[in-house]
């Protein structure tokens, strides 16, 4: 059975048939067109759709690629954004098929080609470094899809490259604060026990070397331990303030002075092969914090400089108005934005690594040789910058020195006269009657023994409950409380309200080798309260009561 296009038409009228094959050759045209039109229009929204998704890949803020391995590897397609992330133009990419590999950091390599190889299954999400063109190191975030083709062959990579460089880095901010803080509790745990032991043996030291001649042969072997007890007294000061829980006797003053007034000393320490410049800002805002402590901050930068140039160099010490942005204080959690008072100390030394730069300010830690140095220095810059409020940060880059920035917070008021900071101590020795309260016997003791030779009659209490019973059995015979702050049960803070709620001319003398936090408001102690910082002399410490006994 045999058909054709169109049915037989009869012979015997051919105009019949040619208008029946006009019309139905007139269907068939329009139905052609309909269908070209259809397509045309599919064309349209298909290069439309390729447009929109093109605009978004090429507009995205993280690097789009498609990265073919059959019939040959090459780079398919990346959009711009891969520029400003590594550096190489996408052109760059199309060029060299091995690009993609030679940017990823050495170390991380072999990662990289098993996802090349499809051994990292679709979805899976791959942290790793690559290597910027300028030769900085970028973290990545990785996330890519394989494409496979007809019985499985894999044909393509196709993905999505983050840049979290900057997350890594407030992330390392992160853990390193973490760190800092929890040896910063531990350093100041072993201060405070240290404390009271240094507080008995330089005390009992003191003691003795005043009832000794110097002809006596004893007295050289006490002087070495009182020598050696304020050694050891010294670093127990650098772990409280590292722990930022040292008590600062604040004031206002210019931050310009300070710096004039070390310049003689600095040069001095400096030797002749290191030259010093001073950089000072014309109109500095006043800083309120302790100025011996910001005096330390400087010696102990400067210090460190001087360390660093074994051959001798340049050192600037430069002061200035500072703003910090919010840009500048996302990419370091520790800084709220505003505007503080800024000195920087910067070397042409050795420069560190980045390693040695993530350790500088831990205790104990040091690049110099055995014996040359405690590590301290730079953890109690640490220590006092935060405690007073600011923020330290370094710069340094290997065989192009070092440059470490302070940032402290301005003073509301003005800056005291230097009568006003300086005042002298007045006279010791007294005979009233002092209530000491310390927990520890052997502090007790020598307290106890301190005050009386110097005409105080002394009451002892070993707890607050104790001195709390004791007060009331005594009447109001007690001029002077001295407590320690902390204390169980009851601490120092909460004796001194409830004795001076039924006897408000009762004044008070705080003392601790450890400053606990209902005391100490962020590490600065109210200048109202009398405070003394274990371990003291018995010198200082009748000198400080005679002081508090005799205020208005």
């Amino acid at each position: 059975m045999s058909t054709t296009l169109f049915p037989p038409r009869s012979p015997d009228n051919p105009l019949d048939t040619i208008r029946v094959l006009q019309d139905e050759l007139a269907q068939t045209n329009r139905e052609v067109l309909m269908l070209t039109l259809e397509l045309e229009q599919r064309v349209d929204d298909l290069r439309i759709a390729e447009e929109r998704y093109r605009r978004l890949a090429e507009n995205a803020p993280d690097i789009i690629y498609r990265y073919e391995l059959r019939p040959e590897r090459k780079c398919a397609f990346v959009n711009p954004q891969v520029s400003s992330i590594t550096g190489y133009s996408p052109e760059e990419h199309y060029a060299d098929p091995d690009l993609l590999l030679r940017i990823v950091h050495s170390d991380e390599r072999v990662l990289m080609e098993a996802i090349l190889r499809g051994e990292c299954p679709t979805g899976n999400m791959a942290t790793m470094r690559w290597v910027h063109k300028n030769g900085a190191l970028i973290w990545i975030e990785q996330h890519h899809v394989l494409v496979h083709g007809p019985g499985g062959v894999l044909l393509a990579i196709e993905g999505i490259a983050r840049d979290i460089t900057e997350r890594k880095h407030l992330e390392e901010q992160f853990r390193q604060a973490q760190k800092m803080e929890a040896i910063g509790r531990l350093a100041g745990g072993v201060a405070h026990d240290f404390n009271n032991l240094l507080t008995v043996i330089n005390g009992y030291s003191a003691q003795t070397l005043s009832e000794l001649k110097k002809t006596d042969p004893l007295f050289e072997d006490i002087e070495e331990i009182l020598k050696a007890g304020e050694r050891a007294a010294t670093l127990t000061r650098q772990l409280l303030a590292f722990s930022r829980r040292q008590v600062l006797k604040p004031e206002t003053f210019d931050l310009n002075e300070v710096v004039a007034d070390m310049d003689r000393m600095l040069r001095r320490m400096l030797g002749e092969d290191v030259e010093l410049i001073t950089v000072l800002a014309p109109a500095l805002d006043p800083v309120h914090t302790d100025r011996g402590q910001i005096e330390q901050v400087i010696m102990n930068l400067v210090v460190n400089a001087r360390d660093a140039m074994p051959s001798g160099g340049k050192l600037i010490i430069e002061t200035a108005m500072a703003n910090v942005d919010e840009s500048y204080a996302q990419q370091h959690r520790s800084v709220v934005p505003g505007r503080y008072v800024m000195f920087a100390v910067s070397d042409s030394g050795l420069g560190m690594d980045e390693a040695t730069q993530a350790r500088i300010f831990e205790p104990f830690f040091t690049t110099k040789p055995l014996g040359q140095g405690t590590g301290l220095g730079l953890s109690t810059v640490y220590g006092i910058v935060q405690q007073s409020g600011g923020s330290v940060w370094v710069y340094s880059e290997l065989g192009k020195g070092t440059t470490f920035k302070i940032y402290l917070p301005r003073a509301a008021h003005r800056a005291g006269t230097a009568e006003e900071l300086h005042r002298p101590l007045k006279p010791a020795g007294g005979s009233e009657t002092i209530l000491v309260v310390e927990d520890d016997p052997s502090v007790a003791k020598l307290i106890r023994a301190v005050l009386q030779s110097n005409g105080y009659r002394v009451l002892e209490a070993r707890s607050a409950e104790e001195a709390l019973a004791l007060v009331e059995t005594s009447g109001d015979s007690i001029q002077l409380l001295v407590t320690d702050i902390v204390m169980p049960q009851i601490n120092g803070w909460e004796l001194k309200q409830r004795l001076t709620a039924s006897r408000p001319r009762l004044r008070v003398l705080f003392m601790s080798g450890y400053t606990d936090n209902a005391i100490v408001q962020h590490g600065l102690l109210d200048p109202q309260t009398p405070f003394l910082q274990k371990p003291f002399t018995p010198t200082a410490l009748v000198a400080k009561i005679r002081e508090v006994l005799d205020a208005a």
